[in-house]
């Protein structure tokens, strides 16, 4: 299945968790229990580990992912070496296996690279090309904004977000980037 989906993207994921990237920041978890009452005692820049499931394949499965409180919010990410970025994949549950897909992100914005709407009547995984005015300026860090989900007031879920593009080819465009001020923020 691992192979399938690299076939069918043929882009590298620059945010996948075993090549090196991670959450470094989010707003609060989708928790239930004791559990939830821990996570808010502690600061504001930990980030629960569960968060890494949305930088890992889900293969379409049901409850792979990470679920934040509420209809709108935000995950920071620092991928695994600075890129010049060329597109982004959001991804949620199968409709084949899943009964209830009103968690997904609706309208999400990727900041200074892309804006758009994930749409449940199409695939699963849909990729959205990053914005022109970017140019050639490089990241290291992205941040997934999503301001409304398709329905669900308790969470939104977060199954993989991917972010393609290809590393620089001079240290001097490293040194040079707009968008370097990104890691900081």
């Amino acid at each position: 299945m691992l192979l399938k989906e690299c076939q069918r993207l043929s882009r590298v994921d620059y945010a996948l968790s075993s090549g090196g990237a991670m959450v470094v920041r989010h707003l609060e978890p989708f928790i239930i229990g004791m559990v939830r009452r821990w996570f808010r005692k502690i600061s504001l820049t930990t980030v629960y580990r569960d968060s890494e499931n949305m930088l890992k394949p889900s293969f379409g499965e049901p409850d792979q992912c990470f679920p934040l409180k509420g209809d709108s919010g935000f995950v920071q990410i620092r991928l695994r070496t600075t890129i010049i970025p060329e597109a982004i994949t959001l991804e949620h549950v199968d409709k084949a296996v899943a009964y209830d897909r009103s968690s997904a992100p609706k309208n999400c914005r990727i900041f200074l690279l892309a804006e758009f709407s994930y749409d449940l009547q199409k695939n699963n995984a849909q990729t959205f090309n990053v914005l022109d005015s970017v140019g050639s300026g490089l990241v290291d860090t992205v941040r997934l904004d999503f301001t409304s989900n398709h329905g669900n007031p308790s969470h939104t879920s977060i199954y993989r977000l991917q972010v393609h593009g290809h590393e620089p080819t001079s240290i001097s465009m490293l040194a040079n980037s707009p968008n370097s001020f990104l890691r900081r923020n």
